[in-house]
C-alpha cells in the first residue's frame, strides 16, 4: 500500500496524516500540518529517508523513543524539544529527527540538524543547542560517537574585567544605591560565583566564622565548596538584614528589575562602566586569581570554579607569562636605566621630549 495523505478528522487533530507502507516500511505519522501542500512535502521527505534506509523499521529503536527515555530519566529536555498536543507534533530536535533510526544519527545527520534548525545560529549555539543535547541522547542510547562539534563552537577567549580601582568605585557606587546590592556584587567577584549561584546561596550554608559557603548545585552539575575571603566575610557582617534569619542570603532575583539596579550603579559610576554585566564579576575573579594571587592554570582549576583546564584557560593569557618577563633583563640605553633597576620612565620621556 503506497503512502497515502489522509485528511484532517474534525475534532480529533487538524493534520493531515501519513499512512501506508514503502519499500517494505510500514508509515503512520502525522505531517505537522493543516496544509495538504505541506504535508505532502513530509511525505516526500519521509520516501527520501525509506530509500537512504534512516527511518526505523518496526521494533527499531529511533532517536524520539530514545529522547523519551532519555527525559524520562531525568534529562536535559530544553533544547530536545516539546509536544503540542493539539496538533500531536513535536517540535525542536525530536520534531526534526522523530522516527529516524538511531542507528542512522550520524555526524552529516547530525550537522544537516544544526543548519536546519539554527541557519543563522552562531557555533555557540549550534553546540549548545543541537550537537550537545544529541550527543547526550546518543550516550544514554549507548552510543559512544565521537561527535565533532562546529568550528568555534569554543568562541573567542575574550575576557572583560575589572582593574581593581575600577571594582573599588564601583562597589562604593552600589553602596550608595543599595547597601545590599553591594555586598552581593563583593560577594559574586570575590567567590568566582556565577550569578545564579550568589541569587540562590542560602544562609543556613554560609559558616562566616570559618570563611566557608556551600553551593548544592552548580551550572557544572556539581555541589561546591565556596571560600569567602575576609573581605566577603566582613561585607556579609554588615548585610542590612543580617543573617540570622532564614532562606536565601540576598533578597535579588533574576529578573528586569536587578538588571536596571545593576544599570543605575553603572550609570552613576561613570562612562567607563559601560561593559560591566555581573559575568564580568566573575572574570574579573579569574583574572585577579592568575594576576594576584599567581595561580597556575591547574591552580585556578583546582579552586573548583571551573570544571577542566580548557575552561580555565583564558585567564593564563590575561597575566605577561614568566618567559615575558625576561625583557626586563635586556639592554637599554643609559638614559633608560639599566636591566634589573627602578626607572622611571614616563619622566624620562618628558625630560627626552624637552
Amino acid at each position: 500500500m503506497p503512502l497515502k495523505l489522509i485528511e484532517p478528522r474534525p475534532g480529533k487533530t487538524p493534520n493531515w496524516y501519513i499512512r501506508g507502507t514503502y519499500l517494505g516500511v510500514p508509515v503512520d505519522r502525522s505531517s505537522g500540518s493543516s496544509e495538504k501542500a505541506v504535508a505532502a512535502r513530509f511525505r516526500t521527505q519521509l520516501k527520501y529517508e525509506i530509500e537512504r534506509g534512516r527511518l526505523a523499521q518496526s521494533g527499531e529503536p529511533t532517536f524520539l523513543s530514545a529522547a523519551v527515555r532519555y527525559l524520562k530519566a531525568g534529562g536535559d529536555g530544553r533544547f530536545l524539544g516539546s509536544f503540542d498536543e493539539e496538533t500531536e507534533t513535536w517540535s525542536g530536535l525530536i520534531g526534526h529527527f522523530g522516527e529516524t533510526a538511531l542507528r542512522a544519527i550520524d555526524q552529516d545527520a547530525i550537522d544537516d540538524a544544526a543548519h536546519t534548525l539554527y541557519p543563522k545560529g552562531s557555533a555557540q549555539t549550534r553546540n549548545r543547542q543541537v550537537y550537545t543535547p544529541v550527543s547526550a541522547v546518543l550516550k544514554f542510547a549507548g552510543r559512544n560517537d565521537h561527535i565533532r562539534r562546529p568550528k568555534g563552537w569554543r568562541g573567542k577567549n575574550r575576557v572583560n574585567w575589572l582593574w581593581p580601582e575600577q571594582a573599588f568605585h564601583l562597589f562604593r557606587t552600589a553602596d550608595e544605591i543599595d547597601p545590599e546590592f553591594g555586598i552581593f556584587l563583593r560577594t559574586l567577584l570575590y567567590t568566582g560565583m556565577r550569578l545564579s549561584d550568589g541569587l540562590w546561596l542560602m544562609i543556613g550554608r554560609v559558616k562566616l566564622d570559618e570563611g566557608y559557603a556551600y553551593l548544592e548545585d552548580t551550572k557544572n552539575g556539581e555541589p561546591r565548596g565556596v571560600h569567602l575571603p575576609p573581605v566577603v566575610v566582613a561585607a556579609l557582617k554588615r548585610h542590612p538584614r543580617g543573617l540570622d534569619r532564614q532562606g536565601r542570603v540576598f533578597r535579588f532575583t533574576k529578573c528586569g528589575r536587578l538588571y536596571e539596579l545593576l544599570g543605575k550603579v553603572k550609570a552613576k559610576a561613570g562612562k567607563d562602566y559601560g561593559f560591566v554585566t555581573f559575568h564580568t564579576l566573575c572574570h574579573t575573579y579569574g583574572t585577579w586569581m592568575r594576576r594576584y594571587a599567581k595561580l597556575d592554570l591547574d591552580g585556578l582549576v583546582e579552586t573548583q570554579r571551573w570544571k577542566d583546564r580548557a575552561s580555565a584557560a583564558k585567564y593564563v593569557h590575561v597575566d605577561a607569562s614568566e618567559a615575558a618577563r625576561k625583557a626586563d633583563l635586556l639592554p637599554v640605553e643609559n638614559e633608560f636605566g639599566t636591566p634589573g633597576e627602578d626607572v622611571d620612565l614616563g619622566h624620562n620621556l618628558k625630560r627626552i621630549k624637552a
